[in-house]
């Protein structure tokens, strides 16, 4: 058990794919304008590590060295395509804010990275637990980079105003803020992480 709770917890915090690994920047960056489509990046993106990791961990005294590569790709995009079907059909308006960025998550570093990283080295368990930690530190980041945006962009968050009188910085909702929250969270992040070494 204490096995399964490390392998969970390390996706979120000693090695969050955004803050940590800095793998996934690019949706990261275009999906973060709000808190509602960081919340359905972040799900789809879980639920492709999940069923990705789980079948790769599965599949993986089967498939030939030379040929693992294409194969992950496959059980990723099938991934995927479940994903935003699913999107399409029930969230119709989410899917049309995340664009292509869904579709693309089958070339997520996350994604590809854990499969060859970690889930074709384990068993099933200890990949499903590294599988939806990466997917819920991923989760974490993206919602926290889009509260910041969305509150310093807007000065609202999930359609609420917070501070009446706030006047929104314009900068924070466009692909420059991106950078810039980004940048600031790293860098607080390494400033935590050197206090404590």
């Amino acid at each position: 058990m204490k096995n399964f709770i490390k392998e969970f917890t390390k996706g979120i915090i000693r090695e969050n794919p955004t803050f940590v690994l800095v793998l996934g920047l690019c949706p990261t960056l275009a999906v973060s304008v709000s808190v509602v489509n960081g919340i359905g990046m972040g799900i789809a993106a879980t639920f492709v590590l999940l069923g990705s990791s789980l079948i790769v961990s599965l599949v993986r005294d089967f498939i030939p060295d030379k040929i693992r590569i294409p194969c992950y790709i496959v059980i990723i995009a099938t991934f995927v395509t479940i994903a935003e079907l699913c999107m399409k059909a029930y969230s119709p308006v989410l899917d049309r804010a995340l664009g292509i960025y869904v579709p693309l998550i089958v070339v997520n570093c996350i994604v590809l990275g854990r499969a060859e990283a970690f889930a074709c080295k384990n068993n099933f368990r200890s990949s499903f637990c590294d599988g939806l930690g990466m997917g819920v530190g991923f989760t974490l980041a993206l919602i926290l980079i889009s509260a910041i945006r969305e509150f310093l962009g807007s000065g609202r968050i999930l359609g609420h105003t917070l501070i009446k009188g706030f006047e929104p910085v314009f900068v924070f909702g466009m692909p420059s803020g991106a950078l810039l929250v980004i940048g600031l969270l790293l860098g607080f992040f390494n400033l935590l992480k050197n206090r404590k070494t």
